[in-house]
């Protein structure tokens, strides 16, 4: 009953249970486990308060940031409202994880919350100091470059056959993803005494070397 959910756990937690549950056009079945869940990830934005140290960015997650902008604001406008929230909460863990968090970077992560749980986004914003409602601000805006990753992993394969893992820059060319295929060491005592007989880059994801 929604009225029970909102004596027991508050109107942000249903707000964002209603959103998170599935498709918004889609009937969805009716969760208690996740609206445990709505309300454990307001209680870690709560706790996130406490995590803040300073202004401006915080290189662990400052990429996780901006293609958490990216993605609350282009779900929005999709109406993909559980994948947002999904973003937000995935954010959350990278803060955690992180140890640390502007209060820049956390006021950013409330207006991202404000439209699915605006009581606890203005109280909390009312703590880091601000004077107006944060629903009357702008929205953020992200870098796009800072939404793309500078280096990838990408798999190595000897005859077809997966024998190692390799990080290399996400603009790698050709030949020197395979001349760093070549020289991990898995790889190269595979390959040592043998003929390598051709290679193929898949970009982003793998090299193949054929020996024999």
């Amino acid at each position: 009953n929604p009225d029970d959910v909102i004596r027991e756990y508050g109107a942000d937690t249903l707000r964002l249970y209603e959103m998170f549950i599935g498709d918004f056009e889609k009937d969805a079945p009716w969760s208690q486990e996740s609206i445990k869940g709505c309300r454990r990830f307001i209680e870690k934005v709560i706790s996130l308060y406490d995590l803040i140290n300073g202004t401006g960015s915080t290189p662990a997650i400052e990429k996780s940031l901006h293609r958490t902008i990216k993605k609350v604001g282009e779900d929005i406008e999709n109406m993909k409202f559980n994948t947002a929230i999904a973003a937000m909460m995935s954010f959350s863990n990278d803060v955690v994880a992180a140890g640390s968090i502007t209060k820049d970077e956390y006021v950013t992560l409330l207006k991202l919350l404000c439209p699915f749980a605006p009581h606890i986004a203005e109280e909390m914003y009312e703590r880091t100091g601000g004077k107006k409602l944060l629903s009357l601000s702008e929205w953020p805006e992200y870098d796009p470059a800072k939404t793309v990753d500078s280096e990838i992993n990408i798999v190595v394969q000897v005859c077809g056959k997966l024998r190692s893992q390799i990080t290399v820059p996400a603009d790698i060319s050709q030949e020197d993803a395979v001349k760093l295929a070549e020289a991990d060491e898995r790889i190269a005592s595979l390959i040592a005494g043998k003929t390598v007989v051709k290679t193929r880059y898949v970009p982003k994801k793998l090299v193949n070397i054929v020996i024999k």
